[in-house]
């Protein structure tokens, strides 16, 4: 049977934050929480690993799948995040599978259902699934073989004559296994994040572990980087404690509030630019454009006059707050700014260690793109992901996906 070892938190995996994002969704404590998880990694790159963090690499699969024994009824079970809806969808039979799902959704589910009862798994695992058999092609990439598989927006390309390549030849399903789950009811599960080891060794069956390894010492700081870092998380400090009272007056769940606006802000932005971030001026007057944009459709998408004036009260209100608080916004926006730097700061770093190719599909051949990011995960504070928006976000919303959600 697999071993365990991580971090447990509260609830279930179903979608993790931007590491910059949880200023909004948590005003300045989330801010200190975003601090000190981005020392704590340059800690661990300095040698100085501490017991509270644990770092695992994201790799870019899907869907999510959650498999395991139903605590409730002691059976087997494949799905997908569904199985944590509030009516899930739990499978137990093909059946099950194509009555809760369709198309290839549902076809990678019965490969599921089939292999993975075979590893003895006997709590809840979630991993993202990498390949079923079909998935995986052969390419040449540089004038060498590799077999190669787009589950989402990478291509992960492994060498036709190497050991991991060989064992995908062989297998029948792919998969990357990173959350435990323990609990008495589906409906109360903790998640627990960390490695997941021992199953058997099947060939029908790829799993690989998620953790970070660094064995070669390559991806550490020197004096030079270390400095560097620090001065941007200093700016980062600074212009938190100058951004504090507006951030704690965010609503990042009412998708009306200027709160909720802002961060699906960044969201558009990141889609949109073909640079780098703008100027935070410039991010600002950007941001009361969109902010006005957007609530001005749910005026022009009503037909009743006493619900447009209810929109139109809203706008009106929201770019007031927006006016009053520009200097708070300024500072803000330039945390968001300064934590994602610092963030991508580390991320580069953890990306010199790599084991299979990455690259992203284009219409001129394959271009080399590093891993979707990481999880950084701390027994306290949770768990956020870790991953350079600007490189694979906008691939993530762009590229067209080989499998269909549902």
């Amino acid at each position: 049977m697999f071993s365990f070892k991580g971090f447990v938190t509260k609830g279930t995996n179903t979608h993790l934050e931007h590491l910059e994002d949880s200023i909004i969704d948590q005003g300045s404590k989330g801010g200190r929480n975003a601090v000190n998880f981005l020392k704590s990694i340059k800690k661990m790159l300095t040698g100085h690993v501490g017991g509270r963090l644990n770092v695992t690499v994201k790799w870019d699969g899907a869907p999510a799948v959650i498999c395991g024994i139903n605590p409730e009824n002691g059976k087997f079970f494949v799905g997908t995040k569904s199985v944590f809806n509030v009516t899930p969808k739990i499978n137990y039979s093909t059946g099950d599978i194509m009555k809760n799902h369709d198309g290839v959704l549902a076809q990678k589910l019965i490969v599921c259902l089939r292999e993975l009862s075979k590893l003895g798994i006997t709590g809840i695992l979630q991993g993202d699934l990498l390949f079923t058999k079909g998935d995986v092609k052969t390419t040449t990439i540089d004038d060498q073989d590799f077999y190669v598989f787009t589950p989402n927006t990478i291509t992960y390309a492994v060498a036709r004559d190497s050991d991991i390549g060989r064992r995908i030849a062989s297998a029948r399903l792919g998969i990357v296994f990173h959350t435990l789950y323990s609990g008495s009811k589906m409906s109360n599960l903790k998640a627990s994040f960390g490695s997941l080891r021992g199953f058997p060794k099947l060939s029908s069956v790829f799993v690989t572990d998620a953790t970070y390894k660094d064995a070669s010492g390559v991806a550490t700081f020197n004096n030079a980087e270390m400095s560097q870092f620090d001065n941007i998380i200093s700016m980062a400090e600074g212009s938190l404690s100058k951004a504090e009272p507006l951030l704690n007056q965010f609503n990042s769940t009412d998708p009306l509030s200027v709160g909720y606006k802002l961060k699906s802000f960044f969201n558009y932005f990141i889609k949109n630019t073909q640079g780098d971030i703008a100027k935070v001026k410039e991010l600002i007057e950007m941001f009361r454009s969109y902010y006005a944009n957007m609530i001005q459709q749910e005026v022009d998408a009503v037909s009743k006059d006493e619900t447009k004036k209810k929109y139109r009260t809203i706008r009106d209100n929201g770019l007031d707050f927006i006016d009053r608080n520009k200097q708070a916004l300024y500072f803000t926006i330039a945390s968001w700014i300064s934590l994602q730097r610092a963030k991508n700061f580390l991320i580069r770093k953890l990306n010199q260690i790599q084991s299979i190719g990455h690259f992203i599909r284009t219409p001129d051949g394959y271009r080399v793109t590093s891993p979707e990011g990481y999880v950084a995960v701390d027994r306290v504070r949770g768990a956020v992901k870790l991953v350079d928006r600007l490189e694979f976000s906008r691939a993530n919303f762009t590229i067209a996906k080989d499998w269909v959600k549902g």
